[in-house]
């Protein structure tokens, strides 16, 4: 009789170490497939915070990329670049690859309601498919509505990366002042002057206004990141 309970009882622990130690290898099994799968939100931001825009970025940032003190010279000499083709034509010495390699870091945004398919198609990543997706679902009056269709296709780790490289021109009417600010190169004194004007009846008034602040070159460049959509009487 001790002895068969002596053996049950050894059963009952054998079972027990068993069952926590396939509990443990269960939980450290899906601990690391979650860490596997699960995007790093820091990663995709430092990726993001990665491309610079020429039109701002210092000299030793363009040294960084790989660019020489001639290449560095003509970027700054040639400010504002107005278009990554403009780009890609003052650095053509480099060579086709080369360019495609320095476009994951330095690019110059794309208005999504106006460029051509081919432009879209120098975004890193993007292809035949999904620079048709892009021009699908113009005309694009907010960001949202590119994050939204775009949902569609990939998820939000690639949308915010394509985010580096494109843009929606913002209302000058009704745009916030964070919007206002997100333009490049756009701070504080500058988004007030935006806001300070309205409400704009044409483009005609808004060069004239930031004119009195910065050249015409300089207000070619901003106007490339606003529109006016004016309200139906």
């Amino acid at each position: 009789m001790l002895k068969n309970i002596a053996i049950i009882s050894l059963l009952a622990l054998a079972i027990l170490f068993s069952a926590c130690g396939e509990t443990s290898t269960t939980k450290e099994t899906e601990a690391e497939k979650t860490e596997m799968e699960t995007p790093k939100a820091e990663e995709s931001m430092e990726a993001a915070a990665a491309v610079l825009n020429p039109n701002q970025a210092s000299e030793g940032e363009l040294a960084s990329l790989g660019l020489n003190e001639e290449m560095v010279a003509a970027v700054v000499g040639a400010r504002p670049i107005m278009s990554q083709t403009d780009l890609n034509g003052l650095l053509s010495g480099m060579g086709e690859e080369a360019l495609k390699e320095l476009a994951v870091k330095l690019f110059i945004p794309m208005n999504l309601n106006t460029a051509s398919e081919e432009e879209f198609k120098m975004v890193p990543g993007v292809g035949d498919k999904m620079a048709h997706e892009f021009e699908e679902y113009r005309p694009y009056t907010k960001v949202e509505q590119f994050r939204r269709e775009m949902g569609k296709y990939v998820d939000d780790e690639e949308i915010a990366r394509y985010e580096q490289y494109v843009f929606v021109p913002i209302d000058l009417n009704n745009a916030t002042e964070a919007e206002i600010k997100a333009i490049p190169g756009v701070g504080d004194k500058m988004a007030h002057e935006f806001e300070e004007y309205r409400p704009y009846k044409n483009m005609e008034q808004f060069r004239r206004e930031i004119g009195k602040y910065v050249d015409e070159k300089e207000v070619a460049r901003l106007e490339r990141y606003v529109q006016l959509i004016l309200e139906e009487k």
